[in-house]
């Protein structure tokens, strides 16, 4: 029940294709590129505001 054939996800797609349009489907995706990009690179920067917070902390 849980697994998805080649049938179902051809249908799936169909269906996005109709829903959003051959026109709309790379804007989307390419805002969903950017988006991810944007959550990585915010993901990497929290880090080095902690350790920045942590060696303040030790020099006081």
């Amino acid at each position: 029940m849980g697994r998805f054939g080649v049938t179902e996800i051809l249908v799936i797609l169909a269906v996005v294709l109709l829903l959003f349009g051959g026109k709309k489907i790379p804007e989307l995706m390419k805002g969903l590129g950017s988006g991810i990009k944007e959550f990585k690179n915010a993901a990497k920067e929290e880090p080095s505001a902690d350790k920045k917070d942590e060696t303040e902390n030790e020099k006081k």
